[in-house]
């Protein structure tokens, strides 16, 4: 996942989202550092800025871990609300890290996952539409299908991400973090 030096624990990076036509999709702001390693990244934000393509802005409504993993097809966004957790799965491709961002492709597929465990896939239509504009191919969509039955198997099993252990590990982190600046 690293190609610099940096970022380290505690500091802050953004996140930008693409298309497959190469065109920036979304960016956040300030996504605090929580773990990184050779493979995957670990970050918070709350309230952070996002910024849509067509220049729209608006602040993220509750604290959200973030999860990205060079091997999967996939990055997880853990949303601690007052009701309970619930996730919002991007099938993505893996993350690049660079001095300027975190960057990834998204491929309109998502999965969430509710409070109460229910999981809706979203977004078929716009995935197979854009996949006809843009020329996925053979070999992205089968990576992307595969993808999505790992994710669902994750959910199904409470692995990483999707434990309790997780969420209150990462999120006790981020507050201690948050207390030092």
């Amino acid at each position: 996942m690293r190609h610099f030096s940096g970022p380290k624990e505690g500091e802050f990076i953004t996140l930008k989202s693409y298309k497959h036509d190469g065109s920036l999709h979304r960016t956040w702001r300030d996504t605090m550092i929580l773990k990184t390693s050779e493979n995957a990244l670990i970050g918070c934000n709350d309230h952070t800025l996002v910024t849509e393509s067509d220049g729209r802005r608006w602040l993220t409504r509750e604290p959200a871990l973030v999860y990205f993993h060079a091997n999967y097809w996939f990055n997880i966004v853990t949303m601690i609300r007052d009701n309970g957790i619930s996730y919002y799965c991007n099938l993505a491709s893996p993350a690049v890290l660079d001095k300027e961002a975190l960057k990834y492709i998204d491929y309109d597929l998502d999965v969430k996952v509710f409070p109460n465990g229910e999981k809706r896939l979203l977004d078929v239509d716009e995935y197979q539409d854009f996949g006809t504009r843009w020329h996925y191919s053979a070999a992205t969509d089968k990576i992307l299908k595969h993808n999505v039955r790992t994710l669902v198997d994750w959910i199904d099993h409470k692995k990483g991400p999707f434990s309790q252990e997780y969420v209150e590990i990462w999120y006790n982190r981020y507050l201690e973090l948050s207390r030092r600046q």
